[in-house]
Formats: C-alpha cells, sequence, structure tokens
C-alpha cells in the first residue's frame, strides 16, 4: 500500500457517504465542518434518499459522481460498510475515513468485518483511518479540511495531534480553543485498522506546518518501529504524550525479581524514556506542556528564577523545580545589586525574588529585567497573586514587555482565575503561557529541559561482543528438549560466561566431603548455595550459608542446608550444593530482564541482593540497549551516589556496569526463548577491578516472535 498519507490530509475532493438533511446527525456535521471550515475542493454528499443535502447537489452513490474523488469519508451502518468501500476502489478513490462503529471494538463478529474491511483496503491499495474514530483535519492554507464531527472549529496552528480515542476528540477540540492553541493536522486513529500511530509519527515528522506532536495513546501495535521513528523524530520536534493503562490488574506472577517489578506500566515509561518522547499525566499536563513549547523558547540549562508578589506561591514554585531536577539559579553580584535598587529594603532579592504584595507593573518590570539579563539565568516563572492595589492587567502587560528583549523563556502562574482572566489572555496574547499554579509552569520547563538536553545529545551505539551463541543454543535447546523451564545452576553459569560475565570460583558438590575439598581447593571463607531447579529463591528456602571459614563450618553447613531445604520446599530433585569463593567488598546491584509480550525484553537494573523488592531502586529500559542507554540506566537510580563514590569511598567500576547491561541485552535479543533473568547480586568492586556474578537464573519458554517488531 502506498506508505503516504497525502489522499487522506491532503485531498482535493472529498465524498462524505450518509450524510443527511436531519441536523445533528454525524453525517450532517461531517458536511457541515468541512463547509464552514472552508475546504479547498469540491465536497460531494452521498445520500440514495435525498436530492440536496445543505443546498448541495446529493449523489445516490460513489460511482455516480460524475469527477474523481481522492477521499470518502463513511458515516453508515456497519453492515454497508465494505460495498460502499468496495465501490470506492472500483472508482480509483485512495482515501477512506470510517467513522462507523461495531467493528473489532464488539467482539468477534466484529473483528471479522474489520479483517474484510482491511482485505479490501489491500486490495485497492487505499489507506484507512478507522473505523469508530471522529475523523481528521488538516488546518494547511491550500487544503482547509475539518472532516470531523466536532462541534469547535479548530484554530490553525503548529500542532499536530492524534488521539486514540474518539470520544475525547471533541472535548480536545474544544479544550484547544479555549487555549487558543492552534492545529496543523488531528487525526482521531480508532481502531487503526490500517493507518497507525507510527504511520501519523512519519507523516507529522515530514509535515512542515507541525512543530509539535500530542498523543493519546491507549495501545502500541508496534513498540519497537515506534522507537525507531520517534528517536529520529524527536530530535527535531517534541513529542509529548499521554498513554492511557497505566496499571495492569490480573497481571500474571512473576518469579523473578525482574518480572515482579516489570508488573505496572514500566514498559512504557522506558520506551518513552529511550526515544526522548514526554511523558504527560494527563490531558491537562499535555496542554500545559503544549502551552509552553508553542509559545516559548526552549531553555539553555536547567538554572530557574522565580519572581513573586507572594512568599508562599514562590517557595511552592522552589520546591516544584527542585523537585523536577531543576535547579534554581545563584544571581551574579550585578543581578543583586540591581534588585537591591529596585525593590523596598524588606523585600527579598535571592532566588526566589519577592518584590512583596503591593508591588505593581513597574517593580515587576525592573526585577524581570534584571534577573533575565542574568547568565546565570535559563528561565523564568513570574507569579502574581492579585493584591488589592494592582491591576493585573498592567502586570500581565509589563511582563509581556520586558520578556519580548530576551530569548529566555517566560512561563507566567497568575492565581486566582476570576480576578485574573483579562490578564492572562494579554499574556497568551504575547505568547506566555499562564498557568493556575506553580507546579505546572515548573514541569513545563522541566519538560522543555528535557527535551532540548535529548535533542543535543550525540546517538548512542549499540556494542557488538565476541561470544559463544552456538555454546548457548545448545544448552537452550537441551534444556527445551526435557521440558524444563528453568535452568540449572551451571547451565546459567555457562550461558553467562559465554556472553562475557564474570564468576567468582565455584563448584558443585554432591557430597559434604566434597563439598569440603572443594572449599580447600578454592580457599576460605567460601558461601554454599543449594542447586535446585525447583527452587528459585535460594534465601527464602534457607539454602544459603555464608562466610564459612573452614572445612567443620563447610561440612555443617552443608548439612544444615539439606535440612532446612528438605523442612521449607517440597523441592523432590536436588542436584547438589554449590560451594563458591565468598566474595568481599563491592556493591551489590541487580541485573534482569522480564519479557513483556508487546515490547519484547525488558532489560532492569538497580541496587540489588536482599533489598530489591524492599527498596525498588530500579530502572528499565527495552532492548537492545545503546551505551548511552546503559549509562542512563545506571545515572538514574537514587542510589547512584554510592556507585559514584560519596564521603571518601572509591567510585565503582561502572563502565564495567555498562558493559554487562549491554551483554544481557545482546544475550536476550540473540535468544528470544529466555522469558525472565535475573543476575543477583552483581557485585561491582572498585573502579578498574569489574565485576562479579554471584547468584543468577533463568527462565526460558516457547520462543517469543519478534520479527515484526525488528528495528
Amino acid at each position: 500500500m502506498s506508505e503516504n498519507l497525502d489522499a487522506i490530509f491532503k485531498p482535493r475532493s472529498i465524498a462524505v457517504v450518509g450524510t443527511s438533511r436531519k441536523e445533528g446527525t454525524i453525517g450532517r456535521e461531517v458536511l457541515h465542518n468541512l463547509v464552514a471550515y472552508g475546504f479547498n475542493g469540491p465536497v460531494y454528499p452521498v445520500n440514495p434518499k435525498a436530492e440536496y443535502v445543505n443546498s448541495i447537489k446529493c449523489y445516490p452513490n460513489v460511482s455516480t459522481i460524475p469527477d474523481g474523488v481522492d477521499l470518502t469519508i463513511i458515516v453508515i451502518p456497519k453492515e454497508n460498510v465494505l460495498s460502499v468501500v468496495s465501490e470506492c476502489g472500483e472508482k480509483g478513490v485512495k482515501g477512506i475515513v470510517v467513522i462507523s462503529a461495531g467493528f473489532k471494538e464488539i467482539g468477534e463478529k466484529g473483528i471479522q468485518l474489520e479483517k474484510e474491511l482491511v482485505g479490501l483496503i489491500k486490495k485497492y491499495d487505499m489507506r484507512l483511518v478507522g473505523p469508530n474514530c471522529m475523523g481528521v483535519i488538516n488546518t494547511a492554507k491550500d487544503i482547509r479540511m475539518d472532516a470531523t464531527f466536532g462541534s469547535t472549529l479548530p484554530l490553525d496552528g503548529h500542532v499536530g495531534f492524534m488521539s486514540q480515542s474518539g470520544a475525547l476528540g471533541n472535548i480536545i477540540l474544544e479544550y484547544a480553543d479555549e487555549l487558543k492553541i492552534g492545529f496543523s493536522k488531528f487525526i482521531s486513529m480508532g481502531n487503526k485498522a490500517d493507518v497507525s500511530g507510527n504511520d501519523m509519527l512519519m507523516d507529522l515528522e515530514n509535515d512542515e506546518n507541525t512543530n509539535i506532536i500530542l498523543m493519546y495513546l491507549e495501545s502500541f501495535g508496534n513498540p519497537r518501529k515506534f522507537v525507531k521513528i520517534a528517536r529520529r523524530l524527536t530530535k527535531k520536534k517534541p513529542v509529548i504524550a499521554v498513554k492511557a493503562g497505566r496499571t495492569r490488574a490480573g497481571a500474571k506472577a512473576a518469579s523473578s525479581h525482574t518480572g515482579a517489578l516489570a508488573g505496572l506500566d514500566v514498559a512504557v515509561d522506558a520506551l518513552f524514556e529511550q526515544c526522548g518522547v514526554l511523558r504527560a499525566t494527563s490531558i491537562e499536563e499535555l496542554f500545559d506542556y503544549a502551552l509552553a513549547f508553542s509559545n516559548q523558547p526552549l531553555p539553555e540549562g536547567k538554572r530557574v528564577a522565580i519572581v513573586s508578589n507572594a512568599g508562599g506561591p514562590g517557595i511552592i514554585a522552589t520546591d516544584a523545580c527542585v523537585s523536577l531536577g531543576l535547579d534554581m539559579s545563584t544571581f551574579e553580584d550585578e543581578t543583586y545589586q540591581k534588585l537591591k535598587n529596585a525593590l523596598p529594603e524588606e523585600a527579598s532579592t535571592q532566588n526566589p525574588v519577592d518584590i512583596l504584595g503591593d508591588g505593581g507593573p513597574e517593580r515587576y518590570e525592573k526585577a524581570l529585567d534584571a534577573v533575565l539579563k542574568d547568565k546565570n539565568v535559563d528561565a523564568v516563572i513570574t507569579i502574581f497573586v492579585p493584591p488589592l492595589m494592582s491591576r493585573a492587567l498592567d502586570v500581565a502587560l509589563a511582563i509581556s514587555n520586558v520578556s519580548a528583549k530576551y530569548h529566555k523563556p517566560v512561563l507566567g502562574c497568575f492565581m486566582g482565575r476570576e480576578e485574573v482572566l483579562t490578564s492572562i489572555q494579554e499574556l497568551e496574547k504575547n505568547n506566555i503561557p499562564a498557568y493556575l499554579f506553580p507546579e505546572s509552569a515548573a514541569k513545563s520547563i522541566a519538560g522543555m529541559y528535557k527535551f532540548n538536553e535529548y535533542r543535543r545529545r550525540r546517538e548512542g551505539d549499540i556494542r557488538q561482543f565476541d561470544v559463544d551463541k552456538e555454546m548457548v543454543q545448545n544448552i537452550i535447546s537441551k534444556a527445551k528438549d526435557a521440558g524444563r523451564t528453568y535452568l540449572s545452576q551451571n547451565e546459567v553459569k555457562e550461558i553467562l560466561i559465554a556472553y562475557g560475565f564474570s564468576f567468582p570460583q565455584s563448584q558443585l558438590a554432591k557430597g559434604e566431603d566434597e563439598a569440603a575439598n572443594i572449599a580447600k581447593r578454592i580457599g576460605f571463607p567460601v558461601a554454599l548455595k543449594i542447586a535446585s531447579d525447583e527452587i528459585i529463591h535460594k534465601s527464602d528456602a534457607k539454602g544459603v550459608a555464608l562466610d564459612l571459614k573452614d572445612e567443620k563450618e563447610v561440612r555443617e553447613g552443608y548439612k544444615q542446608i539439606l535440612k532446612e531445604v528438605g523442612q521449607t520446599t517440597s523441592a523432590t530433585k536436588i542436584d547438589g550444593i554449590v560451594v563458591q569463593a565468598m566474595v568481599k567488598g563491592g556493591k551489590e546491584t541487580i541485573l534482569g530482564m522480564s519479557l513483556d509480550p508487546n515490547f519484547g525484553p525488558l532489560i532492569m537494573f538497580g541496587l540489588g541482593g536482599i533489598y530489591v523488592e524492599v527498596l525498588k531502586d530500579v530502572t528499565f529500559r527495552i532492548a537492545p540497549i545503546t551505551d548511552l542507554d546503559a549509562q542512563e540506566m545506571i545515572k538514574s537510580i537514587k542510589s547512584y551516589p554510592l556507585l559514584s563514590g560519596i564521603r571518601g569511598e572509591e567510585p565503582a567500576d561502572i563502565d564495567s556496569i555498562e558493559e554487562y547491561i549491554q551483554r544481557l541485552s545482546r544475550l536476550v535479543e540473540d535468544f528470544p526463548e529466555i522469558e525472565e533473568l535475573d543476575v543477583n547480586p552483581l557485585v561491582v568492586f572498585e573502579k578498574g577491578r569489574c565485576c562479579n556474578v554471584v547468584d543468577a537464573r533463568i527462565k526460558i519458554g516457547p520462543s517469543y516472535e519478534l520479527k515484526r517488531y525488528k528495528l
């Protein structure tokens, strides 16, 4: 099928099948919007029971339209949709928008009907939006198309919006109109039977009228393709998304730490982080971002100044900025002096600047001018709480006049909407976003900074390693042939060694004498660990003994483990007990992978050992992992200072952690049979001393088909 969407967004003529003479019907509203918005081309109403609709000549079917038709909007009962699409195909129509509902969203019958619909679209090389959608909009001056049934005609602008929910479409158009946000293109995706979110992203990427992309998503069709497109796209344009369905109620229990911690919406967060997409938590927050990105330049850094006429809101804004990872600017001496000269003695010239409650437009103008001129300031939040003695409109004009002189983002927060509505409109008229609460302004600046940082960073590289893939394939094949789900300790060790992981010395013992001899050969102290495919969590089963210093302790530990395991588990297959050199020093971390049915392998890194499930200080990314992804994973955990070195401690070997994350990514990409994998703990030593895998487990299953998701 044709890759581009010109038949949908750049039609020269449009037919509306299902239009009606009755006002308020969907077909009639679509026709009305096309005419009212000024579509630059002929519009053909199709209704076999009407000669004219809204004073426009009507046709009984698409075939009887005397001229060519590029796009057909279909608003008829689902039972008749296929025949109309077939008729359009015969006529040479290349674009179809099916607003009609009753397809896969209603169950088995609808699923079958939608399959037949897609079959016709492929047969005639057409593109389809929907079914079960609200329609499409293109505000370009040479097109002027509103092919929706929305009650609000869109403002023209530079925001591309794609929504998977038709029900939200009208609300979105109304809200955007209230905020004076203009669209370049708008698409209600519906069931995404043909045109997908990825198709739309590629279209908006190359659309000269689109500077910002907003998305409301409920599902991903091809997440790995999304990563590929979005990584490229977000280097040029901000992409901001609301993803509904943040929880996974009823998700199957996972046996690994990684699987358990991946139980919520971490895959979507990981995907967005990797490709530079900003995630909004609500439609309101989505438009908060849109206001800032649409109207203000990007901040060069993350140093923020706050100018307020009230202490409390200034402190709230400060807390919000710091909690979002922004820095409070430290002013230059010259700036302090200017503020001191311009403000009363009681005012605060520190950041946040408090010009006091009686501060009018003149104080705002002088304070803002001094702050914006400061080289240590990258962005400014101006807060106004209306006092009795100052007119909000005059303050808004002062802020607008000063901000126009500088190429730095200035965001307003005018609290008390009823009293300051006119001033907010004045700010927005001068391209200064105005928010009701300081947190919204802070979050928008943080989003702008984050996007700019992502845009400026280099592309990550996927490292290649010398690995023994054949050996691993043999191990996994034998386990699958035997019907085993979990690999033995020795198999896990061989697999990880084949992919470049290091282990402390260890050997399996099948009796206490053998364990004592192995320990003597390895060197004391040692650890003992139960070896059984049926025991997943060794510590819980009391199958571990640590720091054994001589042969006597090894023998006693061996017997004690067998006794405790027999009492705490029902395991019948014990392979023996692993004797392992005791690892001293280092920091305990965890590496892991859990296979997500939609996103593929999710790689996890965090603080490890027995605390991982308690502290949950972990982060996720979707394989394959680049070197930059690995660096960000390590730096994003809260306990990163423990690795980088605090209070005189030597920094950990972070380069080795980065390498191990990438090696793990390569392993699970090479073998889609791996469903879950934990390396816990991975002990990381001082810089230059690498890491050691102390314990690990691997669960396998049927080979997961990822061909359709390959990058």
